[in-house]
């Protein structure tokens, strides 16, 4: 029987207590006198106490020891690469990529998923809660007796090689290259591999992930909320001493030992969750007449800022699909945007630039910089002979 069990939906209140405590979640109430198995209760905020109720996030834990048993936080000794300064370097509006990024070696140096974070790129600031960040992670080692959280946002994660198991204080999941997971600003997690492991993170500091609006699209379609899986509760009877909480605060590391692991959540409900979804999973839509459609259609998932319509961040791929415009140049075209554009490469090749595009590697068009198929691209497409094809077969773009 496998270990990693989930709940189905996306923004949903859910309920979930481990079976080895049945019956652990209060009944009628959130905070009794006296919690089931004398376990404490404490609340979650994801938003502000009087956010709308359609955007109110919050979940009640029931855990064996409060989250404020730890000794006092210290800036944090190890190995970082997080930066939050962007005028450390000076801007550059030239179209940028990057090779695959490093692994760590097979022999050397242990990393772990927190020390092997690496920024590439960002905007804004976290102190103001406004604007993101892009990363990548490159680990070889697990976080055995650690948790990480972010207190500045949320952390939307792609593997691009390796298999991460993630263990959250509401339960644990398996991520694989081509699925993601969201861990929502606040909520401690530890990742475990086995090997050399790398891929991508959106951080945004603004608000939440959600599903993009359809439109006249319809009641159906792009990702589906039932496709999005919570993990159930689960909580780990080990006793570990020298537990390190490592916070991720204003743009800095932080660190606070404690003599238990923050894995001790028995019960929950609530709708603010870690969860997962497998982009393969995702329904298409294109067009079937001619021209290109805007890459929007392909989002999965969007942070909105406070202006209709306009995102902080949007996460979007290109997935296999069958190409059928008619008199229409099918690759995507030429473009300049108000918004940056950075992609990743999970798997296989891009169409636009099958050379010196690899996976694991990235790319990163900024605000109105002109980007577009290079020349070989351009003229395969231009002369093809236009018919029903399927594209992209075996790739994942991000």
């Amino acid at each position: 029987m496998s270990k990693y069990k989930y709940l189905s939906g996306f923004g949903s209140h859910f309920s979930s207590e481990d079976e080895r405590y049945p019956n652990s979640l209060p009944v009628g109430q959130n905070s009794p006198q006296v919690c089931p198995y004398k376990l404490y209760a404490e609340q979650l905020s994801g938003s502000a106490f009087t956010a709308p109720r359609t955007e109110n996030l919050r979940t009640w834990l029931y855990r064996k020891l409060p989250s404020a048993v730890h000794q006092p936080f210290k800036p944090f000794k190890g190995a970082t690469y997080l930066k939050q300064n962007w005028d450390e370097q000076p801007p550059n509006p030239n179209q940028l990529r990057w090779k695959p990024f490093d692994l760590p070696p097979q022999q050397g140096r242990k990393t772990t998923f927190v020390e092997g974070l690496h920024t590439v790129c960002g905007a804004g600031d976290a102190r103001a809660r406004h604007g993101l960040a892009i990363h990548i992670y490159s680990c070889n080692e697990s976080m055995d007796s650690s948790a990480f959280y972010n207190s500045d946002g949320d952390f939307l994660i792609v593997p691009q090689q390796g298999d991460l198991d993630i263990t959250t204080e509401l339960g644990r999941m398996k991520v694989a290259p081509n699925e993601i997971c969201v861990i929502p600003q606040g909520i401690r997690f530890a990742v475990a591999v086995n090997g050399a492991s790398r891929g991508y993170i959106l951080e945004v500091y603004d608000g939440h992930f959600v599903l993009p609006d359809l439109g006249p699209i319809g009641a159906n379609g792009l990702a589906n909320a039932r496709d999005f899986e919570t993990p159930v509760a689960w909580f780990n009877e080990q006793h570990i001493e020298d537990f390190q909480v490592i916070s991720k605060f204003q743009g800095s590391l932080f660190v606070a030992q404690q003599n238990h692991s923050v894995f001790d959540v028995v019960a929950w409900h609530g709708n603010y969750v870690p969860y997962k979804y497998d982009l393969s999973k995702f329904m298409v839509i294109n067009s079937v007449s001619f021209d290109h459609c805007d890459p929007s259609i392909f989002t999965v998932l969007t942070c909105p800022s406070l202006r209709p319509g306009t995102a902080i961040a949007d996460f979007v791929i290109f997935p296999p699909r069958w190409s059928v415009q008619e008199h229409t140049f099918r690759p995507p075209y030429y473009h300049r945007n108000c918004m940056s554009e950075f992609m990743g490469l999970i798997l296989g090749k891009y169409e636009a630039k099958e050379d010196g595009f690899a996976a694991g590697g990235a790319t990163l068009h900024s605000i109105m910089t002109p980007h577009g198929p290079d020349v070989k691209c351009f003229e395969g497409a231009s002369n093809a002979k236009l018919q029903p094809e399927r594209i992209a077969e075996g790739t994942q773009v991000c």
